[in-house]
Parts: C-alpha cells; structure tokens; sequence
C-alpha cells in the first residue's frame, strides 16, 4: 500500500473550485474527500515519485470546507493525534475581502539554537522562521483571521545552501569532493530538499490549509542563474551544469509550478497530459526541462490568479530572460505581451510579483544601471570584463541591470494607474511585491504627472535567511542620499539616461529581520501590515507589528 510522503498542499483556490497536490511513496489513486463527496486521481511517475493533482470543483464561494486525503481508499492525512485544526479549503469570497500574505527567501534548518539566533557576523544562524512562526499564530487564532492566500515569491529551497538533512543525503551517493560538492546535482537530490523544506508539521499544516501561489528565483536553481550571456557560457562549460539545470526544471514544474495553475489550466496543459499518459514520463519530462533551459519560446513561467475584482500577476524574471549583450530583457517579446494583456482590464486592485524588485535603493538601482553599460561596452572591452566579474561577484542583476524591462515595467504601471487600461475607474491601488533583496521595504513611486491611483513597491525578504552586517550597512546606503549621489554620478559617468520615474520610502529606513508581510484588502481600501519574529531563543516565537501602512 502506498503512503503519503509530502503534502497534502493546498495549491489553488477560486470561488468554485481548488487543487491539491500530493506526493506518495507508490502508485495509487489519490482520494480528496469534500463536504461528503469524493474527488480522485491518479499519480504519475517522475523518477521514481509519485505525485498527484486532485482538482476539486463545484464548491461554494465565501465557504468552509474541511477534507480529509486518502490513498488507495485508506484514509493517511489528517493522521491521527493531529496536533493542527483539520485542513481545510476556504474558496474566495464574493464581498471583496482578501488577505494575502506574502514573502520570500526560506533557508531551512532547525527551530532551535543556534540556528534560531541572530545573524550578526556569524554564518549559520538564520534567527525564527517567519513561515513557521505564522503557522503556529494561526493555530492559536479563529480561522476567519487566517490568510486567504499565500504568496512565496522566490528561493522556496536554496540549491546552492542545503539543509543538513540533504547534505547527508548527499554524502550517502555520491563523493561530495567532487563538483557540484554540496549543492544539489540532480533531480533526486532536489525531492530530497524538497522534503526537507516542507516536511515540518506546521510548514505542513500552514501549506495544507492556506493556498499557495509560487514563483522559483536564483537559489531555488544557482546564485547569479541567468546574470548574463557570460555566465550561462560559463556554466554550459562544467561538467555537472546540464543536470543541475535539468533537475531544477523537472522538480520545479513537479513542486511548485503545476499547482499555480487553475483546474481549467491544468486540463488544458498539454504537458501534463504527456506526462500523465506517457510510458516514460521521466523521458517527456527531461526533453522538456533542457528545452526550457536552451529556450525561451514555447515556455511561460508566468501566470495570474484572480481573488474577486483583485488580479495577481506573478511575473517570472528569472528563467525567461533574453541575455545577449545590448538585448538584454527580463521576459522575451512574447511572454510579455501576455503581461501586458493581463494588466488590461477593470480590478479593484492590481498586483504584479516579481521576485526581483523592481524599484531598489536608488544608489543601488544607478549602480546596476552602470553596471549593464559597462558589460555592454561603454568604456571598451577591458573593462567589460572587470564590469562582468563585478556584476557576478555583487548580484548586480534587478530590473535596473534591464534597463528596457525596467522602462517597459514603469510604464505599463503608468498605464495602469492612469487609468488608460480599463474601461472603468481605474484601480484604488497598483502594487509591485517583491522579495530576493533580504531586506523589507515599501516604496511609493511618484510619476510626476497628475498619476491619481498610488503605485507602490512592496519587498518582504527574507521569511528566515537574513544578511549579515557588512551586507546590511551597503543595503542601507543604498537608500540614502548620499548612495543616491554617489549612484546618480556612476550611471552618467557611462551614459545611463534618468529612469523618468522617482521613488521614496514610506518609512524611515528598511528593515532586516525575518518577517512576513500581509495585504488586507476591502473592496477599494488596502492595509499593508508587516511583522517579523521575536525573540531569537528557544522560547516559542511570535510575530510582532513594525509597519502598517494604508495603500488605498
């Protein structure tokens, strides 16, 4: 008889309908049990894993339901002695209320010292875990005050920094002194750490019962993944790149990209259909990962959900970049012209993720700015290369080091605050949420020109993997004037155009804790509320406000 080994998660909810993902030891038929009636399906192979989506439709909106996942027709999940409330779907509600909540940057380790303590100048500790520490909040509070959703904006898992469970993991197969060492290699390296991220009984419960929306970043594949043109040729050329690469695909597509999609996505993916049906799923599976790494076309990593009159549009910059020197772009053509069209229309709030965040501090953004030119070529080749050296040593790699993406994002947001994409009002609010920077912040930005509808930049990093203290001091100066200054000068010393757009902070200074940050929406108002963990011992860890501020 197969067993559970991961999940259940709870990946999509709409008004009348959600999916939920699992991951069993064997093949079965995978069972969901809803308000007394039964939805099934079967897994697939990858590998050697087993995974299954249930799809789950005709649910009521606004509703409650508890369910309960069996294999085979044996009921394994809630187990017993289950120390969480039942897991539960709550579908979206039709009054206009939602909370989001919303984070990134997840390094797992142990909920104990000294990995619980501060990070200071000392490497492994990562202090509390914002992700767990909202878990056990929402086991003590009514679950009407649980998120309606749960955005995780980028590096889910760190393939490049892994836990020490895979670590031994590692070990136990191969020779760790040879390449890639201790980061992951292949895809069965990465269920591994998988398993290790989401395994703990309050991850696990937290991702059974809130809906999760996902999007993959560097670490979740390599530090600098697709920087520049340079770099990609420069990994093409080891020997242990290719199934790295290839893994990373195959287990993103398989844990966190399929159950971003809606059921009526999900029974038009042609994909999954292949893999479902295939006598080598493995095989199908493979073909399509080194296509999507050698390939930008025929492969879309973004996606949108919709919670009522509020859109989400969760925008991949990271897979699909165009990296040819004096080309560069964060999405081809194609991919954008998708995000464009999905910015088109009526929404009481509009939302764009993006683990990179668009607006940095400003001397920060200039850098990058300069940083692109110099590698393009502004002061000669010599320095191309010393600019391409800084450019992998410092992650000089946000929408500014795209400068074209970076006006295109400006102004589509321009567009949409304007009023110019809808045939109503336009939206109460325009916001850009973000993580990958390890520091949390929230920009407005100031267009100038009569722009009514506010624009903001929301970045929420890291959930638990904060930055040491000399990385902090670079970030702050980031945002200050003087950073500004020095910045500003850099970009026209190679010939950088201003941006055409400013931005400010809302707040004194950004902050570096562990946190988790949270939208309130109703109807046309918008709270954003941030909170981050205390205290940093042994002692049971709670969130605690230090920014709440009114969008709209």
């Amino acid at each position: 008889m197969a067993t559970l080994v991961l999940g259940p998660l709870l990946r999509y909810t709409g008004a009348h309908d959600a999916t939920i993902w699992v991951e069993t030891d064997g093949p079965c038929e995978v069972q969901v049990a809803v308000d007394g009636m039964g939805h099934r399906a079967r897994t697939f192979s990858v590998e050697g894993h087993h995974y299954a989506l249930v799809l789950i439709r005709d649910l009521e909106p606004g509703s409650y339901y508890e369910y309960s996942v069996a294999l085979d027709g044996e009921q394994v999940w809630p187990e017993e002695s289950y120390p969480f409330p039942p897991p539960a779907i709550r579908t979206i509600a039709p009054d206009g209320t939602l909370d989001l909540a919303f984070g990134s940057c997840r390094i797992f380790a142990p909920h104990e010292p000294p990995y619980t303590l501060k990070r200071g100048l000392t490497k492994g500790r990562y202090g509390r875990d914002a992700l767990y520490t909202l878990a056990l909040k929402m086991r003590r509070e009514p679950s009407k005050t649980w998120p309606d959703a749960l955005l995780l904006l980028g590096d889910q898992i760190y393939a490049d920094e892994v836990s020490a469970g895979t670590r031994d993991f590692i070990r136990s197969r191969r020779d760790p002194d040879e390449p890639p060492g201790e980061e992951v290699a292949d895809f069965e390296e990465y269920t591994h750490l998988y398993w290790d991220s989401w395994k703990d009984p309050a991850i696990r419960w937290l991702l059974s019962t809130v809906p999760s929306a996902m999007i993959f970043d560097d670490h979740d594949v390599n530090d600098d993944w697709n920087i520049s043109e340079a770099w990609v040729r420069q990994m093409r050329t080891t020997s242990w790149w290719e199934e790295r690469i290839i893994g990373a695909f195959m287990s993103y597509w398989v844990y966190q990209h399929l159950g971003n999609l809606s059921p009526r996505e999900l029974e038009e993916d042609d994909l999954l259909e292949k893999v479902q049906e295939a006598e080598n799923p493995t095989r199908v599976l493979r073909e399509f990962a080194y296509k999507a790494d050698r390939e930008n076309a025929g492969t879309r990593w973004s996606y949108h959900r919709d919670f009522g009159r509020v859109r989400l549009i969760m925008m991949d910059s990271r897979a699909g970049r165009v990296l040819k020197e004096g080309h560069r772009s964060m999405l081809d053509e194609e991919e954008w012209a998708w995000i464009v069209e999905k910015a088109t229309g009526d929404f009481d709030h509009l939302l764009f993720g993006t683990s990179l965040p668009l607006l940095l501090g400003p001397g920060l953004h200039h850098l990058e700015a300069a940083s692109e030119a110099v590698c393009a070529g502004a002061w000669g080749r010599p320095a191309a290369r010393v600019g391409e050296s800084i450019r992998q040593l410092v992650d000089l790699e946000h929408w500014s080091a795209f400068r074209k993406s970076f006006t295109d994002l400006t102004h589509l947001l321009r567009s949409v605050a304007s009023g110019e994409r809808s045939d109503g009002d336009p939206p109460a609010s325009v916001a850009v949420l973000s993580g990958d920077v390890h520091h949390g912040y929230l920009a407005k930005m100031d267009f100038g020109d009569g722009v009514k509808t506010p624009v903001y930049q929301s970045a929420s990093s890291p959930l638990r993997n904060p930055l040491g203290l000399p990385e902090r001091l670079a970030m702050r100066f980031g945002w200050m004037e003087r950073g500004r200054s020095v910045g500003e000068a850099l970009s026209r010393l190679t010939g950088v155009e201003e941006p055409g757009v400013r931005w400010h902070l809302l707040h004194e200074a950004p902050w570096f804790h562990n946190h988790i940050s949270s939208l309130a929406i109703r109807g046309r108002k918008a709270l954003l509320q941030v909170e981050k963990t205390i205290p940093e011992n042994n002692d049971e860890p709670v969130l605690y406000p230090i920014l709440e501020h009114r969008l709209a």
